[in-house]
């Protein structure tokens, strides 16, 4: 992950800033949407004051990234006022976009506080199995990939619906998460791993919702959009509680929306996405 999350300086062209970042390899060919989220994220925190810092973004996915060609990132200084700075940042490959994003960046302001409470009577990740011990054994290279390449350990707090479904039909989960390696200490770089880890799970209550998994024959799932609200800092390197549920599935589409926790209950992100979700012979 520390390779994706390298960008690389082109200068500045009119108004714009421009940087470069490879491509991870993944079996469906396809960039992972968390991945240039991430990407997008941290390219626009180049431009921002060393003081300020990302608490929102907001994406869509316009189409299918290559994972065999490095993306462009063309970001756009918005506007810069006495307390926020917003910035515009599309991702390119072969000279169109397949991520549009607009992040707003914040000096360190006192204010009110208050935040929800993470679920009472979680398991300790340690106790959990991870996405390696489900799906090593698994000889396809999805589940091979899933198993030992990703830079995230998974651990799903109920079982998870990679290949059967949960117990019951329920629209909520809760996933624990940490990178497998330490990270070094840049703030920055811990919110941008922050973005790629939210997209992993984030669509997974709506296939608990309705008796599916990732292995239900012809299911097409893609991200549609995506938003994050950074609300407190946390290390990514250390366990985290991603708590989910979908409100709503409708019209080959779902939403979901999440909330991240430390371990010792402290909010630090909230998430929403849609995502377009096809399954033949879907379920009214």
């Amino acid at each position: 992950m520390l390779t994706a999350l390298t960008l690389t300086s082109s200068g500045a062209r009119t108004s714009e800033d421009i940087f470069t970042a490879p491509s991870l390899w993944t079996p469906q060919r396809r960039v992972f949407g968390g991945q240039v989220a991430a990407q997008a994220v941290l390219a626009a925190m180049q431009t921002v004051d060393a003081d300020r810092f990302v608490h929102s973004m907001h994406g869509y996915f316009l189409r299918p990234g290559d994972d065999e060609q490095p993306i462009t990132f063309s970001v756009d200084r918005i506007h810069d006022g006495r307390s926020f700075s917003t910035r515009r940042t599309q991702a390119y490959q072969n000279g169109v976009p397949i991520l549009s994003m607009i992040a707003s960046f914040q000096d360190a302001d006192p204010g009110l506080e208050h935040q929800a409470s993470m679920p009472d009577s979680v398991p300790e990740p340690e106790s959990l199995p991870s996405a390696a011990t489900i799906l090593g054994a698994f000889d396809h290279p999805v589940a091979q990939y899933w198993a030992n390449s990703r830079p995230f350990d998974l651990r799903h707090v109920d079982a998870p619906v990679y290949f059967s479904r949960g117990p019951e039909r329920v629209a909520h989960q809760a996933v624990w998460l940490k990178t497998t390696r330490p990270l070094p200490d840049d703030e920055n770089l811990h919110r941008a791993a922050l973005a790629y880890a939210s997209d992993y799970t984030i669509l997974e209550p709506i296939l608990r919702r309705h008796g599916h998994t990732w292995a239900t024959p012809g299911l097409k799932m893609a991200s549609l959009d995506h938003a994050m609200w950074w609300h407190r800092f946390a290390r990514v390197d250390e366990w985290l509680l991603y708590v989910q549920e979908s409100p709503s599935a409708q019209g080959g589409r779902g939403l979901s929306q999440g909330r991240i926790f430390t371990r010792d209950g402290v909010l630090v992100g909230s998430v929403a996405q849609e995502g377009m979700v096809r399954v033949p012979d879907a379920e009214a």
